[in-house]
This record gives C-alpha cells, sequence and structure tokens, in this order.
C-alpha cells in the first residue's frame, strides 16, 4: 500500500475485526476515521453484479465530478477491467479478502492522476459481508481536482491480501484438503482474471499489468 490514508484505514480495519473475519457495519466509528473520511466511500453488495455506493466522501465525490450515493461501482470500469474488478469484489465478499487496486485515471481535459483503491469486507448483522469499506485515495492533489472530473480509468495494479494468511473459506474446512501452504496453495489456486492471473495463496500477491 503506497498511501498513507490506505494504510490508515485498513489498520482501523484491522483493529475492528478482530479475530473475525470482518468487523460489524456497526463497529465503524465515522469519528475514528474523521481525517479519512474524505477519501472513504461504502458499498452496499445488491448481487454479484452490483454493488452501489451508500456512501462516498467528499473527495471522492470531486474526483468523479458528482454526487456518488446510488451509482454503481462497476459501471466507471470498461471490459477486462470491469470483469476483473468484479472477480476481485467476489473475492472480498465471498473469502473476506482485502483487494488493494492500482488506478490509472484520466480527467475529461486529458490529465493522468495515479489513484490508489482499497476494498474491505464488512459484515451487517444476519446478512453476512453485505458491504464493502473503501477508500479512493489520488497520489497527489491537483488543483483540478473538482473542476474536470475523471473522464476514465484503467487497473494499473491489484493485489489480494488475506489478513489471516488464507481466505476465509478455507478456513472454515471447504476445501482444506488441497491447502498446503506456500507454492502448492498458488498453483491449486491459480485463476485467471479477465487478462490478469491472480494467485490466492499467500497472503499478498501482487501482480502489475
Amino acid at each position: 500500500m503506497k498511501q498513507k490514508n490506505t494504510r490508515d484505514l485498513y489498520d482501523y480495519w484491522q483493529r475492528l475485526r478482530g479475530d473475525r473475519p470482518a468487523p460489524e457495519r456497526s463497529d465503524i466509528e465515522p469519528a475514528d476515521i474523521r481525517s479519512l473520511l474524505g477519501d472513504t466511500f461504502i458499498l452496499e453488495v445488491v448481487s454479484r453484479d452490483d454493488y452501489r455506493y451508500r456512501l462516498a466522501g467528499t473527495r471522492v465525490c470531486a474526483a468523479y465530478g458528482r454526487e456518488m450515493k446510488g451509482k454503481e461501482f462497476l459501471s466507471f470500469w470498461k471490459g477486462k477491467d470491469r470483469d476483473a474488478i468484479a472477480t476481485l469484489l467476489a473475492a472480498v465478499v465471498e473469502d473476506s479478502a482485502a483487494a488493494v487496486i492500482g488506478v490509472e485515471a484520466t480527467s475529461s481535459h486529458g490529465r493522468d492522476l495515479p489513484f490508489e483503491c482499497l476494498l474491505l469486507p464488512v459484515r451487517q448483522a444476519g446478512q453476512g459481508n453485505c458491504r464493502i469499506l473503501g477508500s479512493f485515495v489520488p497520489a497527489d492533489d491537483p488543483y483540478w481536482i473538482g473542476i474536470h472530473p475523471l473522464a476514465s480509468q484503467t487497473i494499473a495494479s491489484l493485489r489480494l491480501i488475506w489478513p489471516d494468511e488464507r481466505p476465509f473459506r478455507l478456513q472454515r474446512g471447504d476445501q482444506a484438503d488441497i491447502f498446503q501452504g506456500g507454492a502448492a496453495v498458488a498453483r491449486a489456486y491459480r485463476r485467471r482474471v479477465a487478462h490478469l492471473t491472480v494467485y490466492d495463496g499467500g497472503r499478498a500477491e501482487e501482480s502489475p499489468l
């Protein structure tokens, strides 16, 4: 994680969850992350292909030049990138993974700006992981943010993180017979995500484009 706000939000999520796969939505206190709120958002998991913004910080809305509440997260991605992000979101919701995405964004007037996007699972009482706590942090703070909205974005890198070393499904024993650690697990769980290859076996594996 390259950006301080990304690391701080991840550390906060880690403290909240303790030894659980994910914290409860009621555990999150905005006052505890006041300095991060401008870059944070919460998604509602409507379906495997539909993730809606419930809340979005001021800097997130300014980057896109619009109010983000109700917007569909996947609609901001195109083609193979959309497929890759959908697969990552499924891992966040179904396996309690964390995801870090390097984003190359371009504004409506042709200026490029890297962002770092973090996606973290959050539980809702009686509903499982049906929320995602996230952040969208720019690498810089150019004058045009809030004036010229982002017009396109592509994946520059991606990383899946298993906070407890392995997918939560494996910890429940669903596929424990093939969990052997190290390279064996990487081979067993290697899968193609559109134009990327993601290795699900380790604590964190990065796939640069």
